[in-house]
């Protein structure tokens, strides 16, 4: 007699379906598991066997074959612990044999019998219930799963609790999902001290999705400002909770299935590797790319990254997703972000200009800012000095603006731009830096004036392709900004200032 269950393999934020088969028959007593299994699959074998004698029951002293299908896809995790016990306790009559056609099953086992959380049980539940079964998961996992509104849930505490339900001896009741946290208090803007021309190009970057560097000697507050960036974005969306939260799960991140709508903001240490940026190591986990996906990745110490590191961003900040490459899998992660990095001008803080200033530039500063590269530096909209802040600046009181204010108007703009995708169709993209193609010739065409002005920068300042896309779009969010529904010349001054590709060429052209 051959016994089944459903579980699950992650690729990525996808569940796969796997079937758990098991077999008894005569000849050498043993306990096999096949089917490309990691070392957490393999040592299953003992966490079942202990987990049965804290229940008081014994292996059959017969040949056990358990066999994890497709065979040909790996499979990693401690999750297959649950699933493995279950068929083998159907294929023994400890519950009934047809008990298990209707669920898939994720779980860790402790050697007590008790059920562990496991990560993913999100992403597992979405893929049970696409095909039409429920799922049982560790209690802890419980309002995480329950979540998926439309897929049944069992949520046990123990092995011998699960038995009891199926027995008929035990009625469990469903899970309620977790909680909607509010987030943490993001610090008002309203702290922010001079550096009106940074707080502009902050409003503009969140109004429209866009990249931003700042660039300045150390205490102009840069660092504060990017810290106050989420507390002007909206919060996310149904579809964009589930996307994060999806991330998240697969990450572990997501605790008795509390969510929040506030958009991620994740902030890594310059010694950042590669893979943690964009995702990789032993079971290919999502990075830190991927865990801000609808929200903001911070750099702070942008040339301090290695090469290699920051390198590796280019091509997910143009797609928005991250394809993690190995010998036996590919592994896609989403990675629609937005970067804001913060930078000092030189290796010694202060640059060419003002009090303390470096007295090896310009050298320093052009081989401090050199170690960030030019194909990612055009894929950054907005680029912006940021002047250190002075006395008579710190002596002001509070500004009359902060981040309600600002939040207002960029809620506004990003409204119009909601407005403009919907009557263009359901496929177009939502924010003016996802804009592409036809969809922004419609929207970013600007008039005459303007377009001449963008030629003749184009010309003088060596615009790429890439960064003639891009000022496009920063112009239709300054244009969203001041209700503007045309793009003019304006709009299309302020952006080019914002590029920072040869900057005296810019003004010259601006001007």
């Amino acid at each position: 007699m051959v016994a089944r269950v459903a579980t699950v393999a992650f690729e990525g934020v996808e569940a796969r379906r796997v079937d758990v088969e098991v077999q008894l028959t005569g000849g050498q007593v043993c306990f096999v598991v096949v089917g490309l299994g990691d070392k957490a699959v393999a040592e299953s074998r003992e966490r079942v066997r202990a987990a049965f004698a804290g229940m008081g029951l014994a292996l059959p002293s017969r040949r056990i074959v358990v066999n994890l299908a497709p065979a040909d896809l790996p499979k990693e995790g401690s999750h297959y612990d649950l699933p493995i016990a279950l068929v083998i306790m159907a294929a023994m009559g400890v519950i009934p044999p047809d008990s298990l056609t209707e669920w898939a099953a994720v779980g860790e086992l402790g050697l007590d019998g008790q059920i562990a959380p496991v990560a993913g049980a999100l992403p597992a539940a979405v893929a049970a219930s696409s095909q039409g079964l429920g799922l049982i998961c560790p209690e802890a996992c419980g309002p995480e799963a329950a979540w998926v509104g439309d897929c049944r849930v069992l949520a046990p505490r123990s092995l011998i609790s699960l038995v009891n339900h199926f027995r008929g001896t035990q009625v469990m009741s469903p899970p309620q999902p977790g909680p909607v946290l509010e987030g943490e208090r993001v610090p008002d803007l309203r702290d922010v001290k001079g550096q009106e021309g940074a707080k502009r190009a902050l409003e503009i970057a969140a109004a429209g999705g866009h990249n931003l560097l700042f660039v300045g000697p150390p205490g102009s507050g840069k660092s504060m400002m990017a810290q106050r960036l989420p507390g002007l974005l909206p919060p996310l969306s149904p579809a964009e909770l589930l996307e994060t939260s999806m991330v998240h799960s697969v990450a572990g991140l997501i605790a008795r299935g509390a969510l929040t709508r506030a958009r991620p903001f994740r902030s890594p240490h310059h010694s950042a590797s590669m893979a943690a940026l964009t995702g990789g190591g032993l079971r290919a986990k999502p990075g830190e790319v991927s865990l801000a996906h609808h929200g903001v990745l911070f750099l702070d110490e942008l040339p301090e990254f290695s090469a290699q590191a920051l390198d590796s961003l280019r091509a997910p900040l143009e797609t928005g997703e991250v394809m993690v490459a190995r010998a036996n899998a590919h592994v896609r992660y989403p990675a629609r972000v937005q970067l804001v990095a913060a930078m000092n001008p030189c290796r010694c803080g202060h640059g060419g200009l003002g009090r303390g200033a470096c007295g090896r530039a310009p050298r320093c500063i052009q081989s401090y800012q050199s170690r960030v590269s030019g194909p990612l530096m055009d894929r950054i909209d907005l680029q912006i000095e940021v002047p250190p802040v002075t006395a008579t600046d710190l002596a002001l009181p509070p500004p009359a603006e902060g981040t309600a204010e600002a939040a207002a108007r960029v809620a506004k703009a990003r409204a119009a731009q909601a407005a403009r995708a919907e009557a263009d169709g359901p496929n177009a993209p939502r924010l003016n830096a996802q804009a592409e193609g036809g969809y922004l010739e419609r929207i970013a065409s600007p008039d005459e004036a303007g377009r001449a002005l963008l030629a003749k920068a184009a010309d003088a300042t060596g615009l790429t392709a890439r960064g003639w896309t891009r000022t496009l779009r920063l112009a239709r969010t300054i244009a969203d900004l001041d209700g503007s529904p045309a793009v003019k010349r304006a709009h299309i001054a302020e952006a080019l200032i914002y590029r920072r590709v040869n900057s005296e060429a810019a003004a010259m052209a601006v001007g």
